[in-house]
């Protein structure tokens, strides 16, 4: 088994550097928008995300909602894990369900089964309803390559889609806020933190997460060179055969094509050995919906995705 050493006094100023930066954008959003909102699925990054809002405004309550687009295709344990941290920090959460556009005609099924794309009209339609005009959201720069080119503020136009030319400058942390009515910010404290962050700072902050991020027994079948597992979303095909393995997830999404990894990762400080020996990113190793085309991720944001 491989043992780590205690973080050294470099790496633990590295994440007090990246915990100072986000606990002043949450800070910066709250003093100059009027209806922010943190986008929360109960996935590691959205927990992180939620687990530093509460430090920034301690010990007053988080001064706005939580959004969930849940797609209907989510990880009971995700979804529990969701529900008890709203419970417990007595937080109001909005859920958009996938689900409801499809019933009412709004969205229609995809062939291939996977509700992941169909997520931006819910979005899109929810913050409208709410006038939601800060959107936090939990992505990194360094999980894909259209979110590298994002900014921290980054600006969308009144129809939620991005437009990376009207991206600005962000000089000495220096934010810039300023939309005409209808247009929208989403915010992204985590921008500067990569996956081995992440679970630095979940390690030092003792931040609980769902338990299928550690390794545990699953039924899998692997397609595209990814093990899935079957759910309402489906299941294998012909020729696909079913095993037992013991898995963890890297990355959790829509169950239809988020792939497991083998893994017998138990403890964060397993689970950091094991990230810090990776040369793939959590999305590009387990995420098939940014396998649809190279630019699958930059086409969806600029239709108005996260």
């Amino acid at each position: 088994m491989t043992t780590l050493e205690p973080a050294t006094d470099a790496a633990q100023d590295n994440l007090a550097a990246l915990e100072s930066e986000a606990i002043h954008i949450f800070r910066e959003v709250a003093g100059e928008f009027d209806r922010p909102v943190i986008l929360f699925s109960g996935g590691k990054d959205s927990t992180l995300l939620l687990h530093l809002a509460i430090k920034a405004f301690w010990p007053a309550p988080v001064p706005f909602p939580l959004l969930h687009v849940d797609t209907g295709h989510n990880f009971d344990e995700v979804i529990a894990f969701r529900d008890e941290v709203v419970r417990r920090h007595g937080l109001r959460l909005v859920v958009a369900n996938v689900q409801d556009w499809i019933d009412d005609g709004r969205l229609v099924e995809r062939p291939d089964g996977t509700r992941n794309p169909l997520q931006t009209q819910p979005l899109l339609d929810t913050i409208s309803e709410h006038r939601f005009d800060a959107v936090f959201g939990g992505g990194r720069r360094d999980e894909e390559r259209a979110r590298a080119k994002e900014r921290i503020f980054s600006l969308r136009n009144s129809f939620g889609q991005w437009e990376p030319r009207r991206q600005r400058p962000e000089l000495w942390n220096l934010y810039n806020g300023r939309h005409r009515p209808g247009e929208q910010v989403r915010v992204f404290p985590l921008s500067n933190w990569t996956e081995a962050d992440v679970w630095h700072y979940i390690a030092r902050e003792g931040v609980d997460l769902p338990s299928i991020y550690y390794a545990h027994q699953r039924k899998v079948y692997e397609r595209d060179g990814m093990l899935l597992t079957e759910g309402p979303w489906g299941g294998p095909r012909a020729g696909e055969d079913v095993r037992e393995l013991t898995v963890r997830y890297r990355t959790v999404g829509d169950g239809s094509c988020t792939g497991a990894i083998e893994s017998s990762a138990s403890t964060v400080d397993e689970v950091i050995a094991e990230v810090l020996a990776s040369r793939l990113t959590e999305r590009g190793a387990t995420r098939a919906d940014d396998r649809l085309s190279e630019a699958a991720m930059e086409d969806r944001k600029r239709e108005g995705y996260f």
